[in-house]
């Protein structure tokens, strides 16, 4: 993977930013590979499901996050998921919307897990509180803002009465059965969702 930070990006490259329309979306998790397949990185499973069959422009790790690049027609799109750790999510989020001078109104997408949500259900929010979510508060605190575009995952698949309480079940992995059913009918749901806020 290309290492490169924003202070070694050339003057020509931040020139040709601003000759494309661009978006930016942020699926949120954990970063290790104990966290990986849990319940609260769906929104980085949700993006590694999108670009897998893409080619990507370039991959590189800056602004806290690893960022995907990729080009459809005249608009820019990053896929970027922090590195900071779920709580903390705001602050990679900020540096790469002032960076690339991004109206997060406009611009900015945030893909993430909802445990009010039962396992299979997915909402699209705008202006929404973060109603608990430790990351989206954290974001909308880093921007002063609570004015961006959300795609909220349903995780929710206790059973009624389940001693496990939220916090433990988030990071639990998704089965067999939930990560098919994930495969098969939410993530196909969640690009066609992608696909409408790009404009492809």
């Amino acid at each position: 993977m290309l290492q490169r930070e924003a202070a070694e990006f050339s003057d020509n490259e931040i020139d040709q930013r601003h000759k494309f329309y661009m978006k930016i979306i942020v699926g949120l998790g954990n970063p290790g590979a104990q966290y990986a397949n849990t319940r609260h990185n769906v929104g980085f499973l949700a993006l590694d499901y999108y670009m897998k069959n893409l080619e990507t422009i370039h991959c590189q790790s800056s602004f806290m996050s690893q960022i995907c690049e990729i080009h459809f027609s005249a608009t820019k799109t990053f896929f970027v998921k922090p590195q900071t750790f779920m709580n903390k999510s705001g602050q990679a989020v900020k540096e790469i919307l002032n960076f690339y001078k991004a109206n997060p109104q406009t611009d900015l997408l945030v893909v993430h897990d909802d445990k009010d949500l039962s396992l299979g259900d997915i909402k699209n929010t705008t202006s929404a509180g973060s109603a608990g979510h430790n990351g989206v508060q954290n974001i909308m605190d880093e921007l002063g803002t609570k004015e961006f575009n959300r795609i909220r995952i349903g995780v929710e698949a206790r059973p009624p009465g389940s001693p496990i309480p939220t916090d433990a079940f988030v990071l639990h992995p998704f089965d067999p059965d939930e990560f098919q059913k994930l495969e098969k009918d939410i993530f196909p749901e969640i690009k066609k969702a992608i696909d409408k806020f790009i404009g492809i």
